[in-house]
């Protein structure tokens, strides 16, 4: 992936040499099972990439969903609280699995019970809501809920019921449980039978830290107590993220209730998981709610019920999710004839780990610096206390922490899929980045969330990266990671270029396929009534005025564009001159995410330009695609006819094909979409034009509509809007418009060609390079990135306010023209932007009238209103009064 010489400290460890020098002997890959050939014949979807996020949910292999696909095709399977054959055989099969499961973690059923639940959560809150609490009294202090501060989200969350009880909540730190393990226990009533529950994870989900499985039998023994109170303490042990990748032998280590989720082991099924109780402690537990299957009787006009004997049938309410049950038997022989057990996999894990762990650390700056600071509470010695999760940040060469968003979007540049953030792990999170309680708080009130992208607040990160290992990772993958870790930060401080997505890699279109992708380009005569009054975006009735308005033609034929466009006559000099600002070139994109439409004229909706991002392409789900997950859009060109009410699509080998601009209403069928987590309607634009995607991308595609009567109302709101009104969006990600200044992209494209080591042609074209950012409005300047001083700009009468920046995704890095991808565009701009990556504005257009049609034209002035607390800002003397209106 790097190319050219290392730079000092970026050389990566030879694996054969790592496993000389180990001190023990390291096993790796599963004897006379060829990895290679089970990572080809069962993962073969991975090809081309690398899958770092085994803690977060790891992958079935083909063979096991075969098996189970079978199992259901040959056999009939009922619901197990029926009767009749089917249902025994499915009574039966499922008791099966429950054996098979006591047997994996080295039980049975005289010691343990397994009570099936929605997953490691619901496992948790069944426990919290049946633990034999009592709360504070005249004779006691009640019962104490203790967790270890290393805990998920899930069990610190088990405190909102024990509170409900009046039960005292006390989180332990891993520090002071050591120090109580070595101290011992104070005295005690050991005649004390008040019932108290400690719960810790076997693994650290944040860090990967192994806690001591001795502790389980030292608390419930009494010789070590989280806290000093008579009683008697039961053990909670948290083993959804530790038995994914080993053994747990129950036998040995008894723990009265052990949560997991079979996803995390298997990768399929999901949203099951289980319960295991220790038969010892399961008359203690209490019930309140009863579901269907759970009553031996009752009366339904009388308090009367009677709860049937057996644990798992007493808390198993309603049908359990018993087809996902009867799946796991087949993971389970998947999992035992490709590893050979879990011993195994425990082996070959950490020997990944504890290699990419080394390689990590070997990584250094020219300067001597660390690459990365890593979080965690072992060196990685043995697989007893550290599992196969890697938790870190990258560094610069200052040492300052480069946000996990920034990593995260590179990564997905080179199709390496990490996690990023807390981990639904805070305690942890704030132990290892030191993140006080009142630092949680601020960064709440400046917007911060868990699970979003805001990952640095005045120069403090918010979260973290981790990689973890699944039973299927190869050498190939860690060394795939080390190699971007290198290209990311040392080959870029040693202002080497970041190596190149080539043709034939994840995602690149083939040159062919690319060749004619360029901007559909349209003229537009001059003359039209007031240019820059508003119109409405539901058109249909109007488009006779509005073509007679703009003076349409149509769409110019492929052979016609080698001529110079009104576009970039416009723009002409200011390629990198001064002058004032002007609109210099005028984008929409009809269909999310496809290819541009440039035209020199064009009517303002109230949504924004005319048909911009109306229309959006969907999986055989109805999931909205992006350029992100099918690069090929940008190959697909839309022209706008408004004489005609259509959209032209063509694409590369493709007959072109018609769209009509708006629904039939009688015909149409209305259906919700979700973009950017907002609810829309739409509807469907027909089967000719899915299958015409569907045969260009290969799989099944749809193309959707935004219902024209249908209003998705903006988030932000925008100053000077009437009382009780919204600005509405079509398709777009967040603004009706987005702009961009044409000094600022001069200033990337001198950096960028800067970098060019080969010293050559030039490698990124202004509008090659202008198109990457996808903006509706393009305006020349005087200034680079002087548009984040702007409050507001007004074009003739109509009036935008500036929302603010655009946080820019890795879709920068696609060429438009060919679909291909150059990492360097997000690099560079990441670092020239102090690590946030932010180009262009958005912008909403304010106080619109409607009494007559409006447009945006190039060559329109544009005059810019500065923020109150901007610093002085040279611009044009017609700019510089703040009431700026034509």
């Amino acid at each position: 992936m790097a190319g050219g010489a290392a730079p000092r400290g970026a050389e990566l460890l030879a694996f054969a040499r790592f496993r000389d020098s180990s001190p023990q002997p390291l096993a790796y890959g599963y004897g006379t099972r060829s990895l290679r050939d089970m990572r080809e014949r069962e993962f073969g979807r991975l090809a081309g990439t690398v899958y770092l996020d085994h803690a977060g949910a790891t992958l079935f292999p083909q063979s096991q969903l075969t098996s189970f696909t079978n199992d259901l095709m040959e056999n009939v399977y009922g619901n197990p609280h029926s009767q009749n054959i089917s249902s025994k055989l499915t009574h039966d099969t499922v008791e099966h699995v429950r054996y098979r499961i006591l047997e994996h973690f080295h039980t049975s059923t005289e010691d343990y019970s397994v009570i099936f639940t929605a997953g490691s959560t619901a496992a948790l809150k069944l426990v919290a809501e049946a633990f034999p609490w009592v709360s504070p009294g005249p004779e006691s202090n009640g019962s104490r809920f203790c967790y270890l501060t290393d805990s998920h989200t899930s069990v610190v969350g088990m405190r909102k019921v024990t509170t409900a009880m009046n039960v005292t909540s006390i989180p332990v730190r891993p520090e002071d449980v050591c120090v109580v393990e070595t101290r011992g226990t104070a005295a005690s009533d050991p005649d004390c039978q008040l019932p108290h529950l400690f719960c810790y994870p076997a693994q650290s989900n944040f860090s990967g830290t192994r806690y001591p499985l001795s502790w389980i039998g030292e608390v419930k023994a009494g010789r070590m107590c989280p806290v000093s109170v008579p009683g008697k303490w039961f053990v909670l042990l948290d083993a959804a993220s530790y038995v994914s990748t080993s053994p747990l032998d129950l036998s040995v280590h008894q723990a009265d209730f052990v949560p997991l989720s079979f996803y995390k082991i298997f990768g399929f099924p999901t949203g099951l998981g289980a319960l295991l109780v220790n038969n010892r402690v399961a008359p203690l537990l209490r019930k309140t709610y009863f579901g269907g299957g759970t009553a031996a009787a009752y009366l339904a006009g009388e308090d009367f019920y009677i709860p049937r004997q057996s644990v798992a049938e007493r808390f198993e309410d309603g049908t359990i999710s018993f087809l996902d049950v009867i799946a796991l038997k087949h993971g389970f022989d998947a999992l035992e004839r490709l590893t050979g057990g879990m011993e195994n996999i425990k082996q070959h894990t950490f020997t990944l780990a504890q290699y990419t762990y080394t390689a990590l650390c070997a990584l250094r700056y020219p300067n001597g610096a660390p690459v990365v600071r890593i979080y965690s509470d072992s060196e990685f010695s043995s697989p007893e206390v550290q599992g196969p999760v890697i938790n870190f940040n990258v560094l610069d060469h200052s040492g300052n922490i480069i946000g996990y968003s920034q990593v995260d979007k590179m990564a997905s540049l080179y199709n390496i899929h990490v996690r990023t953030g807390c981990f639904c792990n805070t305690g942890a999170c704030q132990r290892h980045l030191g993140i006080s309680d009142e630092m949680v708080r601020k960064h709440l009130e400046a917007g911060h969330v868990c699970g979003d992208n805001v990952d640095l607040i005045d120069g403090h990160p918010t979260g973290s990266v981790r990689i973890s290992f699944g039973y299927m990772s190869t050498l190939e993958d860690a060394q795939a990671f080390l190699r971007f870790i290198i290209a990311l930060q040392l080959h870029q401080c040693d202002g080497q270029p970041l190596p190149q997505t080539t043709p034939g890699e994840v995602g690149a279109p083939s040159e062919s396929e690319a060749q004619d992708a360029v901007p559909a380009t349209v003229d537009r005569c001059s003359s039209s009534p007031r240019e820059d009054a508003p119109t409405d975006s539901g058109v249909s009735n109007d488009l006779s005025t509005i073509v007679a308005a703009v003076g349409l033609r149509p769409p110019l034929p492929m052979a016609t564009r080698t001529q110079q466009t009104p576009s970039e006559k416009a723009a002409g000099v200011l390629d990198g001159g001064l002058g004032p600002h002007v609109i210099t070139n005028l984008y929409l994109y009809p269909i999310k995410s496809c290819a541009a439409f440039e035209v020199t004229k064009w009517p303002i909706g109230s949504q924004g330009l005319l048909y911009d991002r109306s229309w959006m392409v969907v999986n055989h789900n109805g999931v909205c695609l992006s350029q992100k997950q099918e690069p090929r859009l940008c190959l697909i060109q839309p022209f706008i006819d408004l004489q005609q009410k259509i959209m032209v699509i063509k694409a590369k080998g493709m007959e072109p094909i018609a769209v009509p601009l708006e629904e039939n209403g009688e015909r149409t069928q209305i259906c919700q979409s979700k973009v950017c987590a907002d609810r829309v309607n739409t509807y469907n634009c027909g089967e000719k034009i899915s299958s015409w995607l569907s045969r260009f991308f290969g799989h099944p595609c749809q193309l959707l509509k935004q219902s024209s009567n249908f209003q998705r109302s903006a988030k932000k709101r925008v100053k000077d809007q009437s009382a009780g009104s919204t600005a509405t969006l079509s398709l777009v990600n967040e603004a009706q418009y987005l702009l961009i200044n044409r000094p600022s992209v001069l200033e990337l494209q001198q950096q960028l060609n800067a970098s060019d080591e080969n010293g050559k042609e030039e490698l990124f074209p202004m509008k090659e390079l202008i198109s990457r950012f996808r903006a509706n409005i393009i305006t020349s300047g005087t200034s680079p990135f002087e548009e984040e001083t702007w409050d507001e700009i007004s074009v003739g009468s109509l009036r935008f306010q500036v929302l603010g920046p655009c946080h820019r995704c890795q879709m920068i890095c696609i060429n438009q023209q060919t679909g291909q991808r150059n990492q360097n565009v997000f690099q560079k701009l990441s670092e020239s932007r102090a690590r946030k990556v932010n180009f262009g504005v958005y912008l909403m257009h304010t106080s619109l009238d409607f009494s007559s049609p409006a447009f945006l034209s190039v060559g329109s002035q544009v005059l810019p209103v500065l923020k109150e607390n901007t610093e002085h800002h040279e611009l044009p003397a017609s700019t510089k009064h703040q009431d700026v209106i034509s």
